[in-house]
């Protein structure tokens, strides 16, 4: 049975974009149809309905409003669906038959533009992977800014999950050849499967350079990289297939270089608190506490790339560091750059809505505040000489007068009810508002003339949506009816007239709305073009503010957290004095965190094997060294009293448990895949921090593995190794290699407590106070007493009882009967002579002599 013409216009558009949810334009609703309604009804909370459209066909069915559909689209996309937007595209009155309607744009989780579907404070990629033998090809776009960056990589899956972990992309582009070799390292990041001709590296240089507005591509450095090429020609493909505009001016091309910068594993960005967004809680999310102090979002998404991209390059890190301690230290003109950045809107991404058509007008009014807004920025940079810039081009002046002089101060949202234009910008556009004024004017002076001129003191003028103006005159009226007068309606109180003069009037009032409402339109549009022409000066301009706003945030951090300039080194060693952990210190409160020093590399020992207590702040010291490595090559000043630092290539942390089940990994599993590679990428120059490797295994096991583990790093890689365990065993390794040294954190023991001193010091601990521990935990006195007993067991036995000897001391609540082990003891003089003061009565003299008191008590139970 042939469909409804609605369904089968519906169904042909559908066919084209199989891959999407189609929403189609009925009326004052968009509506979804068959398998689209079910899959999107229960992501949007909405009514599943059905309809016929077609003798016995029934159709499943589920609309939302017109008018709100960004907030429903928001959240397909955040499912990771992809949304095709089929509007009319022709006046329903005017059409022949049924209405034409057509796909005006498809919106992917990568490739939105609008303000809705985005977070201001990070990138927003799409990205695509190009494989091929020698290298891949990475390629990341992000439509809402035009940053278009290129990158080839190693061969190997672990270069590939070093880079989704770095660029966080909104959706994948693959090529369906690809798909068996990358669907296990993509997770849940939605992926769109392409033709593999869309990665043509001899087409990507020709259309980059149409793209770009350029004849070369050798000023970018990318050249010789067809896999990088190939995937950015795959994007570019993919952009306008969603109906984005690709012109010269709203693209910018980034080719990153490997060695210019360190990369960071999925591992070492989990543990240093760089995963971002809302994956980490606020008190192990080091990148919130620093995009915390950005004042723009252009700022902050600059953070977040330096702090993704820790420099290798000493001169660049040098020169950052340098205009980080000129804006540190001068905080009175600091406030007032961070004051003139705080009034600049996310200019970059205001840009590209405009060129590609998608700008509100307030978004403009928006541009012409920021454009008044630069001079102070400017003036304020100024002071710096280090930070000072060429004059402001003349065209961003230009581009201010035209927008200030052309948009009223308080911008409607939309055109749905014009009023975005000033009175006398457009003489066309005054001449609709004048006509209109007058005739309503007139219209509204109707009704006095007519009573006088016809002597009908019931008359009256009216409006409604169906009849339009009237003039109405009750049955009681008495006095004659004009002749001009045509009757148009009969009430049962009066009749309703029109006359041709009314009838015209009316027509330019009713008229006037749709005429200036596409007058702005016209307007706007060629306001629109005069920004895009602007575009590659506007988006220079806001790199600059993204810049000068990272910068003073970083120096704000150093001032609100004490942190110091790091000396920057070429020798691979670490010195740090102090060091403390940002996001520890924070959460305890000024002065309660105990800073500690770390000594690695030349002359000192290359690893460091750190031994102590459970809770004692071993993995707090095993993450604070890492955190300061990476600040210090982000270009940030870092949390110690000093600090040298040698540059490295690679930062490899190794700390926590965790496992991926979903990729069929237990925690050991994945704690020897992530070891496995530090093992086999480390280099003299890496800094490397393990955490209790081997723990999750059977003892001797695990033992055997750490050992193998240290030797390996010790002799083959040569790293600066920071290496925490609860091997005691290990620690006569420290004999054994040159090239390492012991140390423990300190605890003072106390009648069977343990007081923790945060203090790490050279030496080996001999044991780890886990059953102390457990009572610190709350585990109940028998299970205390019963481990108790076990360990004094496995200490004597040497490690080998056997299992039999243990059982026969079963059952394990026998222990509840026997001594208390680890059971806190009768007070003790001391303690009862500080129980019995009361401060808050004693004179100082009295104060004086009770301490005397218990210092003497305190020596004679010594």
């Amino acid at each position: 049975m042939k469909p409804v013409p609605v369904l089968e216009q519906y169904q042909r558009i559908k066919r084209d974009h199989p891959d999407a949810i189609v929403l189609f334009r009925l009326g004052d609703f968009y509506e979804t149809f068959g398998a689209d309604a079910e899959r999107s009804a229960p992501i949007l909370g909405i009514t599943l309905t059905s309809r016929e459209l077609g003798k016995g066909q029934r159709v499943a069915m589920a609309g939302v409003p017109y008018h709100a559909t960004e907030a429903y689209v928001g959240k397909l996309l955040r499912a990771g669906l992809r949304v095709a937007l089929c509007d009319q595209v022709e006046d329903a009155e005017a059409a022949q038959g049924l209405v034409r309607r057509e796909v005006v744009r498809v919106l992917t989780p990568g490739t939105v533009v609008e303000e809705a579907y985005l977070d201001g404070a990070t990138s927003n990629y799409a990205v695509a992977i190009c494989l091929r033998p020698h290298h891949h090809g990475v390629a990341a776009l992000d439509c809402s800014t035009g940053e278009l960056v290129v990158m080839r990589t190693e061969p190997s899956d672990a270069a590939i999950r070093d880079e989704l972990a770095r660029l966080r992309p909104a959706e994948i582009v693959a090529a369906d050849t690809d798909r068996a070799a990358l669907e296990p390292l993509l997770g849940a990041i939605p992926v769109t499967w392409v033709n593999a001709a869309d990665f043509d590296a001899r087409a990507a240089a020709d259309r980059l350079r149409v793209v770009l507005g350029v004849e070369t591509l050798a000023a970018f450095g990318c050249e010789e990289w067809p896999e990088a090429l190939a995937a950015g020609h795959a994007l570019l493909a993919y952009a306008e297939r969603t109906h984005l505009r690709l012109e010269p001016g709203l693209i910018r091309l980034h080719a990153e270089h490997p060695k210019a910068f360190m990369h960071l594993d999925p591992g070492t960005r989990r543990s240093l608190g760089l995963q971002g967004g809302h994956e980490l809680p606020p008190e192990e999310n080091l990148l919130a506490l620093m995009e915390g102090e950005a004042t723009t979002a252009m700022g902050t998404r600059t953070l977040r790339r330096w702090v993704d991209q820790p420099l290798r390059v000493r001169a660049r890190l040098e020169s950052r560091l340098e205009r980080v301690a000129i804006l540190a230290a001068e905080a009175l003109d600091r406030g007032r750059l961070r004051a003139a950045l705080g009034r600049i809107p996310d200019l970059e991404r205001i840009v590209a809505r405009v060129g590609q058509g998608l700008a509100s007008p307030r978004e403009l009014r928006q541009l012409a505040d920021a454009l008044k807004s630069l001079p102070a920025v400017h003036q304020a940079a100024a002071h710096w000489e280090a930070l000072a810039t060429a004059p402001l081009p003349p065209v961003l002046s230009d581009l201010e007068q035209e927008l200030v002089a052309a948009l009223v101060d308080q911008v409607p949202s939309t055109f749905r009810d014009g009023g975005v234009f000033r009175a006398g910008y457009d003489a066309e556009l005054d001449a609709i508002r004048e006509g209109s004024r007058e005739a309503r004017e007139w219209i509204g002076g109707l009704e006095t003339v007519e009573r006088e001129r016809t002597g009908i003191r019931s008359l009256r003028v009216g409006f409604n949506q169906v009849f339009g103006y009237y003039i109405e005159i009750s049955h009681a009226n008495r006095e004659p009816i004009p002749a001009a007068y045509t009757r148009k309606q009969t009430l049962v109180n009066g009749e309703r007239y029109v006359t041709p003069e009314l009838k015209e009037k009316e027509s330019l009032v009713l008229n006037a709305k749709g005429a200036m409402i596409a007058r702005e339109h016209v307007l706007f549009r060629k306001l629109s073009g005069r920004i895009t022409r602007a575009a590659p000066v506007l988006l220079d301009i806001a790199g600059w503010l993204g810049d000068l706003d990272a910068l003073a945030a970083l120096a704000q951090l150093a001032i609100r957290h004490r942190w110091v300039r790091p000396e920057l080194a070429d020798d691979p060693g670490i010195r740090i004095v102090g060091g403390r952990h940002p996001l520890v210190e924070l959460a305890l409160g000024p002065g309660r965190f105990v800073g500690n020093d770390l000594r690695l590399g030349m002359p000192d020992a290359r690893i460091v094997l750190l031994t102590g207590p459970n809770m004692a702040g071993k993995s707090t010291y095993l993450r604070q060294a890492g955190i300061i490595v990476l600040l210090a090559q982000v270009g940030s000043f870092v949390p110690a009293e000093a600090a040298v630092i040698g540059l490295c290539d690679r930062i490899f942390t190794r700390v926590g448990a965790h496992d991926e089940l979903a990729r069929g990994l237990s925690t050991f599993m994945v704690e020897m895949v992530e070891t496995a590679s530090i093992l086999n990428q480390a280099t003299m120059r890496s800094f490397v921090v393990l955490d209790e490797i081997g723990r999750g295994t059977a003892t001797f096991d695990g033992l055997s593995i750490a050992w193998a583990t240290l030797e390996y790093l010790h002799e083959v890689n040569r790293s600066r190794v920071l290496f925490a365990t609860h091997y005691h065993e290990l620690t006569a390794l420290a004999d054994k290699l040159p090239g390492a040294a012991n140390a423990t954190v300190e605890v003072k023991e106390w009648r069977d407590e343990i007081v923790f001193l945060y203090r790490v010091v050279q030496g080996a601990a001999d044991r780890s106070y886990g059953i102390h521990v457990a009572k610190l935990a709350g585990l109940p006195g028998p299970v205390l007493t019963r481990a108790g007993e076990v360990l004094s067991a496995l200490e004597k036995a040497d490690g080998r009882p056997k299992p039999a000897d243990l059982a026969d001391d079963l059952p394990l609540f026998r222990a509840a009967k026997g001594a208390a082990v680890l059971e806190p003891e009768a007070a003790s003089r001391l303690e009862a002579a500080v129980a019995a003061l009361a401060p808050d009565a004693m004179t100082p003299k009295e104060a004086l002599e009770a301490l005397y008191r218990l210092k003497a008590l305190l020596a004679s139970e010594a």
